[in-house]
């Protein structure tokens, strides 16, 4: 099949052809390994966000027998993939955000939360963001970002992380209210 004619293919065409044929699951690596590439090294890094794409996509084609698209689509499932590969390094992000709010300095420019700093505000607003990102637990912070940095809807955030859909709007709402707390704390100490 040709790469032109995958690509006006539906997802659920993709997942039947890609089970009879493995050379199919290019298709699915065409058209999504961006997509997760960009929300992984968002979260992470650079060099991160390449392996864990790269093993998002072995694991992925490993388990290709046992997709169930009656649990959501492709999509989904490898944003659920990637998180899941991050999980190993959530200590590490905690860790890094728990830093940033101890120093005054700012975050590199090419990370996440350079980026983030540099367009949701001034340059004084680093220190405080990360110490309100520090406040959310790891199922806070997987909603947020996949909402946020991977623009997922809320039914395929729900079907990456294999919650309900209030589930994911319920942690979206204490994620939100944390950081709005957390920064009027610091508002009222200022």
């Amino acid at each position: 099949m040709t790469t032109e004619s995958r690509e006006h293919m539906d997802d659920d065409e993709l997942v039947a052809r890609f089970r009879l044929d493995p050379e199919e699951f290019t298709a699915v690596y065409d058209r999504y390994f961006r997509e997760v590439y960009l929300y992984v090294a968002g979260r992470l890094d650079v060099q991160a966000g390449e392996d864990i794409a790269a093993e998002t996509f072995c694991l992925a084609f490993r388990d290709r027998e046992r997709f169930d698209p009656t649990r959501g689509g492709v999509r989904p499932w490898l944003f659920g993939i990637a998180t899941n590969l991050m999980a190993r390094h959530r200590r590490k992000e905690a860790r890094h955000y728990r830093a940033l709010a101890r120093t005054s300095a700012d975050p590199p420019a090419d990370s996440h939360e350079g980026r983030v700093v540099d367009t949701v505000t001034a340059q004084r607003m680093g220190p405080r963001l990360a110490r309100a990102l520090a406040t959310l637990n790891r199922g806070e912070r997987d909603v947020l970002t996949l909402s946020y940095l991977a623009e997922l809807t809320h039914q395929e955030v729900a079907d990456a992380l294999g919650i309900s859909y209030g589930t994911v709007g319920s942690r979206l709402n204490r994620a939100r209210k944390k950081i709005h707390q957390s920064m009027a704390k610091e508002d009222n100490r200022g």
